[in-house]
């Protein structure tokens, strides 16, 4: 960060502390000692991360502590993307990593419900827990390459079945007990399981809700299963035919040993949004996790065992396998159960007064509800160990980088992420040594060769272009599953740039080296030459208070010569009309934007249709009012809200 900066340099909300020297320091002096690498600054590492990727790979490896049982012949033994070959020859384990350091007495969990049910686990416990449930596993014929699957919220005892299967080298994957039983199915069938951890129901909104029917269900649908697990989760004397209780699962102490696994060994089963089709299994590996989540957490987050960590998240989000990689560094992991917003918008920020929180994460929307709401946590809640606030799932607003400074604190550091489920990791994010720029992303993570490419895959700066990344990851998929020869991976990710990982977002590399994210690349408005991405689109309508959702939907073809109609489809707040707030909304949209992004029509709906993860469904919606049939646009499992979907089929079919 040297030399005059631009003229159009967006105001710094937050500035590093030149006093500050924490694990990212530690690491540039141990480079420069061991290594003979010097990078006085951020920007010079991180161009070594990605120009020497076994150089900085190597380096991370050796300094976070990644404990090998045999040695890697290699850092890199292929490089190109699909099929890049990360320490071939090395073993390892993520539980023993997440389990080994720390002392017996050292917190590693909190666990909050919002019906103020709390517990606290130590290391020590957690690790007796986890032999306790490994030898459950193992009664049941649990062994390495099993798949252990869990419709369970974020609780001790799935974090604890979790820890147990991947000490095992047994493959693990999540459902959050809200979903529905065609979409865990969906999800579960692909891997055939051998034990499905469940609960008996959850508590959200203040409601009790009893899913041992989904449970039931699902056992029936799922041949494999040689155990069904019950956890009596709201109620201590619930039970299901043919299930055995946690309390016998785990009633008998089991050693705490660890199976040393290949590098790229299954670690869990994520899974696409599966807005079309089934819901793709992206397989991530021990090694990659390991080695990404060390760095991310440990380099670019600086957690540690003094630090404790929370991001508001599910068991079906990967930001629980991110939020639970804490354990890594030794730091304490929150973990709250239930509705962000009960019984108020207040719930998550006494959760971090309470439970003295120093790394907050949530997502843009929640941030603009807080935001919406007049809140000033600042002002209500005591959050003086609080350093940092994480944000992702979708683009932050300008205004809610500015809330954050203005009525969390200034000290805070807002860092805003962009990565996805496809790597569990950020590839843009924040790192203690970069400022926060208004609006803006600080930085490409370490290791992450991201860039823009036009059309013709030239590289962009400071023009809005397809993110990609040009050199490959450890956490990239290892495999999707059930893609033997690779072909749908490939068709993922690598079609667009041979060779080249094409994200699906729009993205705007500044000089400074930070990044803006326009939302995804193939739900873009393109009006009159001019392509905008649907982020800045939302940032002014739901801007407006009497607004409280919206959905753009450019309908113009691919390569269309002729533009088709900008539909606006709003969800507004009680008593509020359209007639009311369409013209302030045209208005707002002409001069904030351009003349060429008014909507022909604003339309009012009940709800936005939005994925499992809360995702706006852009690209099926646009798909629906192109003609596809519904069932190829969508798969209703794979929605909150398939009712929602019903004002826009009544539109496609030539309704009002």
């Amino acid at each position: 960060m040297s030399g005059a900066e631009a003229p159009d340099t967006p105001e710094v909300l937050w500035t590093p502390d030149p006093e500050h020297h924490g694990r990212l320091a530690e690491f540039t002096e141990w480079i420069r000692e061991h290594r003979g690498v010097d990078a006085p600054d951020y920007a010079a590492l991180h161009g070594w991360s990605v120009s020497d990727l076994e150089g900085f790979w190597s380096a991370a490896a050796e300094f976070l502590g990644v404990r090998f049982h045999d040695q890697p012949r290699a850092v890199l033994g292929r490089t190109e993307m699909p099929g890049a070959e990360w320490f071939p020859g090395a073993t390892l384990n993520y539980a023993e990593h997440a389990l080994a350091r720390g002392a017996d007495t050292d917190l590693a969990v909190v666990f909050v419900r919002e019906d103020g049910l709390e517990r606290e686990v130590t290391r020590g416990e957690l690790r007796e827990l986890v032999g306790r449930a490994r030898a459950g596993l193992v009664r049941a014929g649990v062994g390495r390459s099993d798949r252990v699957v869990a419709l369970a919220p974020n609780s001790v005892e799935t974090l604890v079945t979790f820890l147990a299967a991947a000490s095992l080298g047994a493959i693990w994957s999540s459902c959050s007990p809200d979903f529905g039983a065609r979409a865990v199915h969906d999800r579960f069938s692909q891997i055939e399981p051998t034990v499905l951890l469940a609960v008996d129901g959850y508590v959200y909104g203040g409601k009790r809700f009893d899913v041992r029917g989904t449970v039931q269900q699902l056992r029936e649908k799922l041949p494999t299963l040689a155990a069904t697990v019950l956890v009596p989760y709201l109620d201590e004397a619930a039970t299901l035919d043919g299930a055995v209780s946690w309390a016998d699962f785990t009633g008998t102490p089991g050693e705490l040993a660890f199976e040393a696994v290949p590098f790229d060994h299954p670690l869990w089963v994520l899974y696409s949004s599966g807005t079309t089709g089934l819901p793709k299994g992206i397989v991530h590996g021990h090694g990659g996790i390991v080695l990404e989540h060390l760095k991310s957490l440990g380099l670019q987050m600086e957690l540690g065992p003094r630090e404790r960590f929370f991001w508001f998240t599910t068991t079906g989000w990967m930001m629980w396998n991110l939020l639970i990689g804490c354990l890594l560094v030794e730091s304490t992991v929150i973990l709250f159960d239930g509705n962000p917003g009960y019984p108020d918008l207040g719930a998550l920020w006494r959760l971090a007064e309470r439970h003295r929180v120093t790394y907050f994460g949530t997502s843009a929307p929640f941030i603009q509800a807080s935001l919406k709401a007049g809140l000033r946590p600042r002002d209500q809640f005591d959050l003086g160990e609080l350093r940092a606030l994480g944000s992702t799932g979708a683009p932050l607003s300008v205004e809610g980088f500015r809330w954050v400074g203005a009525a969390v604190g200034e000290h805070v550091q807002i860092c805003s992420v962009s990565g996805g489920t496809d790597v569990c990791a950020a590839f843009v994010g924040s790192a203690p040594n970069v400022p926060v720029w208004l609006g803006e992303i600080s930085c490409a993570s370490l290791g992450a060769a991201v860039a823009a490419y036009d059309e013709k895959g030239e590289e962009l700066v400071d023009e809005v272009g397809e993110l990609v990344i040009t050199r490959p990851m450890p956490s990239m998929p290892v495999m999707f599953w059930n893609d033997p020869d690779g072909t749908r991976l490939r068709e993922a990710y690598f079609d667009e740039f041979p060779g080249v990982w094409r994200h699906g977002d729009w993205v705007r590399r500044t000089p400074r080296g930070s990044f803006v994210i326009y939302g995804r690349s193939d739900s873009t408005l393109n009006r009159g030459g001019v392509r905008m991405g649907t982020a800045d689109f939302y940032a002014v309508v739901e801007g407006f208070e009497q607004v409280l959702d919206s959905l753009v939907i450019d309908t113009t073809e691919l390569g269309a010569h002729d533009e088709g109609a900008l539909l606006c489809f709003l969800v507004l707040a009680e008593g509020v009309t359209l007639d009311e707030v369409e013209p302030a909304l045209r208005r707002a949209l002409r001069t904030e934007l351009s003349p060429r992004h008014v909507p022909d029509r604003f339309v009012v709906v009940e709800a936005i249709p939005r994925t499992l993860n809360g995702k706006k469904c852009e690209v099926p919606v646009k798909k629906i009012l192109a003609g596809t049939p519904p069932e190829r646009a969508v798969s209703r499992g794979a929605l909150q809200n398939p009712d929602a979907l019903g004002p826009f089929l009544a539109l496609a079919a030539g309704g009002s």
